[in-house]
């Protein structure tokens, strides 16, 4: 598969062989690709290649710049190269030529995105058995969801797992509110609704007799030991929860390749704390296990603290299983990368565990560097009254989300498109309120804290999955009127007049560069933030340049940038999750 390179990475590499020839071959380890510059007057991409050569060389880099600019060959889709400032190069392009770029880019099977060889494990949304998901799982599941798209977009093998919480004193404390005092209509009506309640109900009778806590802890015992009755109980907690998440998944378009709960990593959390003992790299504390970090570790947030794998008591906690996890992952798959996607709360916790791991790994001789770990943490969501809490009982549920964003896009589809047939309105009710939900969360930035606010959360106004989707259905409306009139689309006749057609152009070209930086940098709302200027781009286009003119002739120029447009909105939102609409 032939691979059509960037705008950014083909003018990098036409000042570096510039650069050589001027006799500067060799002077940089890296090359930083070119970017878009900030003003179209001053050109459409910058490097700043010949600037950090003068900086590495002690010379002048205006100097530099200018020996840079003398060497460099002729190119179609350079129509004017110009120094500026204290050493950049700035290019203005021949926008028919980028069109022509654009179409190739767009014709290939990677829409022209830079692709890479390896495997990543992503481990998101992981919400517990036996509760229902709420909009606190929201940011780890369709955060999670955008980086495994953008992973594949980008050529990796993606592993994506579903690290559910399967185990804990939680069910001892089910099995005994289940034996008190379950509701067995209530259950077959509402399964998961009817555990919540016994979990709620456990909480508060404990408050009144905190002997239940043992009792709990005894049924818990029984579970770890293999007890027939409880271990079966858990088995139908499992299943029933596990359904209710794949009907709450299929709806958000989100799939993961293994479900692979704390449960299935029991067996091996003996072992590893033996290692850990064995190797020195844990120690007996007050008789608990833990790994302690000293002092002088390189890794400051770790320093003077400790994280603990064997309580006194002989139970495990998260960081033996993530140890563990992380041994598993290893041996299965031989990732490059392992992602984890949960919030800031728990950067201290991977911190501590990817140090641990590390120390451990060296004392085996084992290399740390062939495999990258990446804690992609996210701001918290939050209630205007603070934090949401099960026990508490002051939780929305995802799919009670789910259910007003598609109502809340019935009811504009009904208004505005009441010609169109009842069963299509209630699917694009269903993709639109899908999608405000998706896009609502992913075109912030990841790690700001968000305060839950429905209105906010479903707008249609401004930039929302809805103005992206409407303008990528504003496009297939066209070409389909193009179709009925017997106008084919002809990528080759592109040959821009205006001003506007060559800001669409280039905003169209830019998107294979966007993806690669919206994936290494883990900011889904890169990708989002482009795609919507592409849209104001493209409304500014409709507003100055006609594609069907007054005579009912069809500009075939600007028909096949529409064209390009189209494509392009269809692989974005594709990479981001949101439906694509051919007709609202």
């Amino acid at each position: 598969m032939t691979h059509v390179p960037t705008l950014a990475d083909l003018l990098s590499q036409i000042v570096v062989d510039a650069a050589d020839r001027a006799g500067h071959a060799g002077v940089l380890d890296t090359v930083e690709p070119a970017t878009p510059t900030n003003n179209p007057k001053f050109g459409d991409y910058q490097s700043n290649h010949a600037f950090r050569l003068g900086k590495a060389l002690r010379t002048n880099p205006r100097k530099v710049a200018e020996a840079v600019v003398a060497e460099l060959a002729e190119h179609p889709g350079i129509e004017k190269v110009a120094v500026a400032g204290p050493g950049f190069i700035n290019f203005h392009l021949n926008a028919a030529w980028v069109a022509s770029h654009v179409a190739a880019q767009t014709a290939s099977p990677t829409a022209g995105i830079a692709q890479a060889e390896g495997t990543v494990v992503i481990d998101y949304s992981s919400p517990n058995v036996a509760k229902r998901m709420h909009i606190g799982h929201m940011r780890s599941t369709i955060i999670g969801n955008a980086l495994h798209r953008l992973y594949e977009a980008c050529g990796w093998t993606v592993v994506a797992d579903n690290h559910i919480g399967d185990w804990g004193t939680q069910f001892g404390m089910l099995i005994v509110a289940w034996n008190r005092a379950l509701d067995l209509k209530a259950f077959n009506t509402d399964p998961v609704g009817e555990l919540e309640r016994l979990y709620v109900a456990f909480r508060n009778w404990a408050k009144e007799d905190p002997s239940l806590e043992d009792l709990a802890r005894q049924e818990t015992a029984k579970l770890q030991a293999g007890d027939p009755e409880n271990t079966a109980l858990w088995h139908q907690f499992i299943d029933i929860s596990l359904r209710e998440f794949e009907s709450v998944y299929r709806r958000l378009g989100v799939k993961f390749d293994v479900t692979l709960g704390e449960s299935f990593y029991n067996d091996a959390l003996p072992g590893v704390v033996q290692a850990l003992l064995d190797a020195n790299i844990a120690i007996e504390d007050a008789g608990a296990v833990i790994i302690a970090f000293p002092e002088d570790h390189p890794v400051k947030a770790v320093r003077n603290r400790k994280l603990v794998i064997r309580k006194s008591d002989g139970a495990f906690l998260y960081g033996t299983t993530d140890l563990a996890t992380l041994e598993y992952r290893l041996d299965k798959w031989a990732p490059r990368e392992i992602v984890y996607v949960t919030d800031g709360r728990q950067q201290l916790h991977f911190t501590q565990v990817f140090e641990g791991w590390k120390s451990w790994r060296a004392e085996r001789d084992l290399s740390t560097t062939d495999v990258a770990l990446r804690h992609s943490w996210f701001g918290t969501l939050k209630l205007p009254e603070g934090s949401m809490s099960t026990r508490q009982g002051n939780v929305i549920r995802l799919v009670d989300l789910l259910d007003e964003a598609v109502t809340r896009s019935r009811a504009v589809v009904d208004d505005k498109s009441s010609n169109i047939p009842e069963d299509e309105r209630a699917a694009i009710a269903e993709a639109v309120g899908i999608g405000s939900v998706r896009y609502a969360d992913l075109s912030q930035n990841p790690q700001s804290d968000v305060i839950f606010d429905w209105d906010r959360m479903l707008s249609h106004d401004g930039n929302t999955a809805v103005f992206l989707m409407y303008s990528a259905a504003r496009c297939f409306s066209i070409l389909r009127k193009a179709e009925a009139a017997g106008v084919t689309v002809d990528l080759e006749a592109i040959a821009p007049d205006h001003p506007r057609e060559k800001e669409l152009i280039l905003a169209l070209a830019r998107f294979p560069e966007v993806v690669t930086i919206a994936r290494a940098s883990h900011r889904p709302n890169l990708l989002c933030d482009h795609l919507f200027e592409t849209a104001q781009r493209l409304n500014r286009f409709y507003a100055a340049c006609r594609v069907f003119e007054k005579d009912g002739t069809v500009n075939t120029s600007r028909l096949a940038i529409i064209a390009l447009t189209a494509k392009v909105f269809r692989s974005g939102l594709g990479v981001l999750g949101i439906p694509v609409l051919e007709r609202m």
